[in-house]
């Protein structure tokens, strides 16, 4: 497989503290890889440092071979990579179709109406609501929201940052569904998600972080029957496994 991401020996500085240390990661094209941890390991500084919204780190960040480490935001969007952000960040006051317009803003004129096409197969709903709101849809609604604005840039890369988060279980079901579709239709995925057992079932390969560094890696499949996992984030015993 072809590298898309390649993150090495990344540390992240946040004012005195060092919230990432030597971090490495890959992505590679086609994949969903899911990032696992308990609250405040630093999973989140990793996806805003990769999406440009910190950047005060040293290492490497590689996208499609390229270095973007510290490049402002909106290159990043443009080379390829969009962020869907942990607790969905949408636009209240705005109009669904709104929101989803501010995620094409750097795109061709010309290409929003075939990028609004691709949402609306993926979202259906989201097609009967474009003038309603955002901030009055629920939460599940609000997310699909918040993923569709991030695809409207077509990324080749999708940063999903807690999906799942406070969303029911049968909402929580649809949302990996979509997840699976989206990257079906070939836009590679990395993502954090506490639900580490909706994730796992869905990702190719996950790496576990812990303190600011990664622990843990290799093919979802495999990881699932760590006994670090299973009794820290799947809520059973490795002798159960």
């Amino acid at each position: 497989m072809t590298d898309l991401l390649r993150v090495e020996n990344l540390t992240v500085p946040i004012g005195a503290q060092v919230v990432l240390r030597d971090v490495a990661l890959r992505v590679n094209e086609g994949q969903i890889v899911c990032l696992l941890g308990s609250n405040g390991v630093g999973k989140t500084t990793l996806m805003r440092t990769i999406s440009g919204i910190y950047r005060n780190a040293t290492g490497s960040i590689r996208f499609d071979g390229n270095e973007i480490l510290n490049r402002p935001a909106h290159t990043i969007v443009a080379a390829g990579i969009a962020q869907a952000p942990e607790g969905r960040h949408i636009f209240a006051a705005m109009t669904v179709g709104d929101n989803l317009r501010v995620g094409a803003s750097l795109r061709p004129p010309g290409e929003i109406a075939t990028s609004m096409e691709r949402i609306f197969d993926l979202f259906p709903l989201l097609k009967t609501r474009l003038r309603q709101k955002a901030g009055s849809l629920s939460g599940g609604e609000q997310q699909m929201l918040c993923i569709g604005r991030a695809l409207m840039a077509s990324p080749r890369l999708l940063l999903l940052d807690e999906p799942s988060l406070g969303l029911a279980p049968l909402v929580v079901r649809s949302i990996f569904a979509l997840v699976e579709r989206i990257r079906e239709s070939g836009t590679s995925i990395l993502m954090v998600e506490q639900n580490a057992r909706a994730a796992l079932a869905v990702a190719d390969h996950a790496y576990l972080m812990e303190g600011g560094h990664i622990v843990l890696d290799g093919p979802a499949a495999e990881i699932v029957r760590t006994g670090r996992v299973i009794s820290t984030y799947l809520g059973g015993s490795p002798a159960a496994a």
